[in-house]
């Protein structure tokens, strides 16, 4: 990217920042449903479900960061599609500045703002006796893992940003997202379900991440399941560049 590239992309991204600062309901309603979830299975289901020697809210914190994420890259597309419909990216086009920045300045700012809300959920947790014996190193992993999936399901996110054609099915393909986490380890270990639901749950990427993240934060290596989720990212987020971009060109030719 050109020295005049990244000068649009910051430029943009403080614009759509300055955007989200001034409808702070954006990050409140982000993670509002990711702190309810973690209210409803620690106090409500927590006594009935067996998960470990840990406490349970230290078993499922790693599936709720996955799904702050799935919540927040729902506004990451909705902003996109505003830009399209609104006439704001035809504008720019007309303009001497660098296309790709437009893309990047939703990728900045979704980063950013899951990160905020993220670090809410966390700290909402740290009250409600989530602990943790990770190493800083272990903490860095963390970010790592929480960084590549965000950007995944960001250029995910893009997609349905650029070819939506209402409000409702720019934001409507999150709801997918945000739910897979329950057919996965993030609520209760795989081995408790039936056989089908068991070998879907063990071969989608959820449950390598949140195995992975849980490992980290609990101390211990993240082994095997730390390479199968990264692969899993990796995976989805240049596929997702790949067709985001071609889409992203042909609208503006």
């Amino acid at each position: 990217m050109s020295t005049l590239a990244l000068q649009d992309t910051s430029v943009l991204t403080g614009r759509s920042l300055r955007h989200i600062l001034r409808s702070p309901d954006t990050i409140i309603t982000t993670v509002m449903m990711p702190i309810a979830f973690l209210l409803l299975f620690v106090y409500v289901f927590g006594g009935a479900i067996q998960a470990g020697p840990a406490s349970y809210v230290n078993y499922l914190m790693p599936g709720i960061l996955l799904i702050t994420v799935a919540t927040g890259i729902s506004y990451t597309s909705f902003r996109l599609f505003t830009d399209m419909q609104s006439g704001m990216v035809t504008r720019l086009r007309a303009m001497p500045i660098a296309r790709s920045s437009v893309l990047w300045a939703h990728v900045l700012t979704s980063l950013v703002a899951n990160l905020v809300s993220v670090t809410i959920v966390v700290g909402v947790s740290l009250i409600m006796g989530f602990r943790s014996v990770a190493s800083v190193g272990s903490w860095l992993g963390v970010a790592g893992i929480m960084t590549l999936f965000t950007l995944a399901l960001t250029w995910v996110a893009m997609i349905p940003g650029l070819t939506a054609r209402s409000t409702d099915g720019a934001v409507a393909f999150s709801y997918p997202l945000i739910f897979l986490p329950f057919i996965s380890s993030a609520f209760v270990p795989t081995a408790t379900m039936p056989a089908p639901v068991r070998w879907f749950a063990d071969h989608q990427p959820v449950t390598p991440l949140v195995d992975s993240i849980r490992s980290l934060l609990a101390g211990r290596p993240a082994d095997a399941d730390l390479w199968v989720g990264l692969a899993w990212c990796a995976g989805i987020l240049v596929a997702a560049y790949v067709v985001a971009t071609r889409i992203y060109r042909r609208r503006l030719r």
